[in-house]
């Protein structure tokens, strides 16, 4: 099968392969999570397979969830973890995620460009809004949605004015003159907005490469436009091709509408994969990664992405349009809540089956299970239906189902010219065409 685009594909360092009961398992090596070679040696694996770039998720908070059963001690920040990687890779593209709700811009505007010079033009900026955390950064409550994404768009213009106020080409080096820098070409940018107020001009120079990829994950309404206005790739939550084609045909719709060519976007879900020798030995790493959820922890989840309390409710009683709660009361994700109402509302479930949906025991990923020939028709099915441009791997059971990923998956998806066999260029940009 030979298609004209290929996929555009990141792994996640967010070690989703110990989700649940899986770092107990004996060849979990849950012991070297707290190393930086572990984080090295997956990057190496992933670079090996000619993958587009890295990516990892940030926590400003730490939940009831990360802290007890769950193989996580909180959240290393990402950025000090891709400067560690950058110098021991030479291709591969660093994704990292910054929030804009608690960051002063010039700060997170340093902190890429510095992180773009160390990896030689490798850098990617995940903007995040963050659903939580205020409580860590003020007495203020949990601005709005909206708020936060009105925030988003002014921080993300202010980064961007910053970048451009100290061009790579002011630095001359000429030694003939004893001119390094054209101070010229250094502006300030004298920004003043709503939120912030900013002079600059910046104190680190872009790099050659020019201007860093953004990403963005927003998927409710607000969201949609702020991603469409000024993301490169979008990281997805889509758990059934459904919901993929109508968001991609949306976010493509929408970026058409602000003046966009929509083929420059590149809609990248996040593929949670269990992989196995057998689809047996994969149903049961499915099973073992959510074990420890039980029902109670499950309606409580459901509680706080819906705001449904199902817990007066038999197992199999049908869950129903009519029964849903007010779309405008507060929840923990707009995204995660959006999916489940037109879900409930189309296939009116049960209630087990409610509580198996990702939404509530994970994060609204497409999950797929099963034997490489398996997952890899799934990604075909998704790709050949207008689904996805991509995705971002996250190996799920174990790291024998990440090798699994790397040693048979991959190879069969460049066999069918699905992804590439050897990299064309050096840069996070040149991976994701950006011209």
């Amino acid at each position: 099968m030979k298609v004209d685009r290929q996929l555009c594909i990141g792994l996640s360092l967010n070690k989703t392969w110990m989700k649940g009961n899986s770092w107990r398992r004996p060849d979990s090596e849950v012991e070297k999570m707290g190393s930086i070679k572990y984080y090295i040696e997956l990057a190496k694996m992933a670079e090996k397979s000619k993958l587009d770039f890295l990516f990892m998720a940030d926590y400003l908070y730490v939940s009831s969830q990360m802290i007890g059963d769950s193989a996580s001690f909180g959240s290393p920040d990402p950025t000090m973890i891709f400067a560690a990687i950058a110098g021991a890779t030479e291709r591969i593209g660093l994704v990292t995620t910054i929030s804009t709700t608690f960051n002063p811009p010039y700060v997170v505007a340093r902190q890429l460009q510095s992180l773009h010079w160390l990896s030689n033009g490798r850098a990617g900026w995940n903007i995040v809004t963050s659903i939580e955390g205020a409580e860590n950064f003020s007495d203020s409550p949990m601005p709005s949605p909206e708020e936060r994404y009105a925030k988003a768009m002014e921080f993300t213009d202010v980064v961007r004015k910053l970048w451009e106020s100290f061009p790579n080409e002011a630095i001359v080096i000429d030694r003939e003159s004893g001119i390094f820098a054209d101070k010229d070409k250094v502006t300030a940018i004298h920004h003043s907005g709503e939120y912030f107020s900013v002079k600059g001009p910046l104190s680190i120079p872009s790099h050659s490469s020019g201007p860093i990829p953004l990403f963005q994950a927003g998927a409710s309404d607000v969201g949609r436009n702020f991603a469409s206005s000024v993301a490169d790739a979008i990281f997805a939550a889509m758990p059934d091709m459904e919901s993929g084609v109508e968001l991609r045909n949306d976010l493509r719709r929408r970026a058409a509408e602000q003046g966009r060519d929509p083929n420059t976007i590149r809609v990248l879900p996040g593929l949670y994969f269990f992989l196995a020798d057998t689809r047996e030995e994969a149903l049961e790493l499915h099973k073992a990664a959510h074990a420890h959820l039980s029902t109670e922890r499950r309606l409580s989840s459901l509680i706080s992405v819906l705001g449904l309390d199902l817990s007066g409710f038999s197992l199999d009683q049908r869950v129903t349009a009519d029964m849903l709660p007010d779309s405008n009361q507060p929840v923990r994700s707009r995204t995660h809540a959006e999916l489940l109402r037109r879900y409930i509302t189309k296939a009116q479930p049960t209630v087990k089956e409610v509580l198996a949906r990702p939404e509530v025991v994970g994060s609204a990923h497409w999950v797929s299970v099963g034997t490489v020939e398996d997952v890899l028709n799934d990604i075909m099915e998704r790709h050949k239906a207008g689904a996805i441009d991509g995705f971002i791997a996250l190996p799920g059971g174990s790291e024998k189902s990440m090798e699994i990923f790397f040693e048979k998956l991959m190879p069969e998806l460049v066999e069918r010219g699905l992804f590439r066999s050897e990299y064309s260029g050096s840069t996070l940009r040149e991976h994701l065409e950006i011209t």
